[in-house]
């Protein structure tokens, strides 16, 4: 696959670090060329030289706060330059990075403090009147509160990432660092629908970032355009990636305005831009790709879920002569599993393609058994970027890393070219505009409106998110709520694009004998236009 033309002494020196730690990079960078710019936003730009100096500096002010190496710091602030800076900062001290969205309501963030009960919390000022009283339930009295002066907070940033008085001084040297040492958490949902944090370590981001920058070709002259958040892995990967080669981002939070960003892409000279289904589908929707307008955009990636096949012609020829590139990971593999390469895809369409770089993957049956060619069973990868388990929850890790190898949930058979292709979840997870989530989740949002009995949830398919959620609900005798009453009750605890697509009002649900739900009957039923209701939204 050839996606631009790097050349290959420049590709093999900027992936080429002695540290397996991000922050080092970004020191080693500034070293070389402090004034390349690195993270950048509308508002604020970081060359490499100042980008260093705030992480220094940051580093300085969390020391003096009492972070000490393997304390947890959670980070809950939107895509700005100092979120990056704050994170490797953290990165920098030996301490780990919890990376939740801010958009998450107080619940799941007051479940986030009690599971990890971190010694500091940054998060965005605006966000001082949900977050300060957490975090006194929580008893954590050290935070850093970014974009204001005051809020509670013993520390404040500015949306650059400036700290007043702070030592911003570059380290002599870099220390050794632990490959193995956990350096970040990222919370996916689990089967139980309780988010669970997976672990990733400083070789699981190192050795992912080194595979994509390969088949991506990467190097210091890319730059990306980013609106996804770097709470989400793909976000986070394609901050990493650029890190490593010395290249750039441009973090841009406007995509509800999606001509503006595809405007940023042209005035920015952005080389690659990154989505999910759902970005594709808005785009196709709601403006017009021209890339005669977009002269640097060299390459388009795809991850988040499977995007229907017309979505997928309408991006490659929207955005032609850039190359669309499918891919296929999951936050326990830190990113990457696999990629398509565009110039196999009208021959491949519908693969998710083979593995990255230094991963296998297998189709294996129940016991692990590796099948032949062409038939379906269990997908199972293998390499330096899969976790070492989720954190502090050791009876879900035995259940997805069996004997070094990691079971992935989505159930695929390998052709005789070895390119792989998704037939289906063993895992109940939908996975919904770039979001893995327990349809059990869902239904414990439902479950706690007093006028709810009983629900069940499934996926549905969904031209605009790939996947939609849709519920079965018993009221209680008596009750008078409202299918769209219960829609908005879910849309004010949850994400919006989780709230279910179809609420059904129906007597009961379809159970065995012994009153075990059955799930194949409420996927058939929500699917199926026939089923009988007694309300509709």
């Amino acid at each position: 696959m050839s996606l631009g033309t790097p050349l290959a002494s420049e590709l093999c020196m900027e992936t080429t670090l002695n540290s397996p730690a991000m922050c080092d990079w970004v020191f080693e960078h500034a070293r070389r060329d402090p004034d390349r710019r690195a993270v950048d936003s509308p508002d604020h730009r970081l060359s490499y030289g100042l980008l260093a100096r705030r992480v220094a500096g940051c580093s300085h002010t969390l020391r003096a706060m009492g972070v000490r190496p393997g304390d947890k710091v959670v980070i809950a602030l939107p895509n700005v330059p100092a979120a990056v800076a704050i994170g490797l900062a953290v990165q920098h001290l030996g301490a780990v990075s919890v990376e939740v969205s801010r958009d998450w309501g107080a619940d799941r963030l007051a479940m986030v403090l009690a599971q990890t009960r971190p010694r500091a919390v940054a998060f965005a000022a605006r966000d001082a009147k949900k977050t300060l009283p957490l975090l006194h339930d929580a008893r954590i009295d050290l935070a850093l509160c970014v974009g204001a002066s005051n809020g509670g907070a013993k520390v404040v940033v500015t949306d650059a990432g400036e700290i007043e008085g702070a030592d911003e001084s570059l380290p002599s040297q870099l220390p050794a660092r632990d490959p193995d040492a956990v350096t970040l958490l990222l919370y996916t949902s689990g089967s139980t629908g309780q988010p669970r944090a997976v672990m990733q370590t400083m070789t699981n981001i190192a050795e992912n970032s080194r595979s994509i920058v390969s088949y991506l070709e990467l190097t210091a002259r890319d730059r990306a355009m980013l609106t996804l958040p770097m709470s989400y892995c793909y976000g986070r990967s394609v901050l990493q990636t650029h890190l490593m080669v010395g290249g750039s981002v441009f973090l841009d939070r406007r995509f509800t305005f999606p001509n503006v960003v595809l405007g940023a892409i042209r005035s920015e000279g952005c080389t690659g831009f990154a989505g999910v289904p759902l970005t594709f589908e808005l785009l196709r929707r709601q403006a017009s790709p021209a890339p005669r307008t977009m002269p640097s955009l060299r390459y388009v990636t795809q991850a988040g879920g499977p995007m229907s096949p017309e979505t997928i012609d309408w991006a490659r020829e929207a955005f032609d002569p850039a190359k669309l590139v499918i891919m296929y990971g999951q936050t326990e593999a830190t990113a990457r599993l696999a990629y398509l390469p565009p110039h196999r895809a009208a021959e491949k369409r519908g693969s998710i393609g083979i593995p990255i770089p230094n991963v296998q993957l297998r189709v294996v049956d129940d016991a692990g058994n590796e099948l032949a060619s062409g038939s379906s069973g269990n997908l199972v990868a293998r390499g330096p970027n899969v976790m070492p388990g989720y954190f502090d929850a050791p009876e879900d890790t035995a259940a997805v890393l069996r004997d070094g190898w990691l079971w992935t949930g989505d159930l695929a058979y390998r052709d005789e070219a070895g390119f792989f292709y998704i037939v289906g979840r063993a895992k109940e997870i939908l996975k919904i505009a770039g979001y893995r989530v327990s349809p059990a989740l869902i239904e414990e949002v439902l479950s706690a409106h007093a006028d709810v009995e009983d629900v069940a949830v499934a996926g549905i398919e969904d031209a605009l998110t790939g996947e939609a959620s849709a519920a079965l609900v018993v009221l209680r005798l008596g009750a008078a709520v409202t299918a769209r009453e219960l829609q908005r009750f879910c849309g004010e605890r949850l994400a919006h694009p989780l709230v279910p697509r179809i609420v059904r009002l129906v007597r009961a649900l379809p159970r065995s004998d012994s009153g075990k739900l059955l799930r194949g009957e409420v996927a058939r039923s929500l699917r199926s236009p026939e089923i009988e209701t007694e309300a509709t939204p």
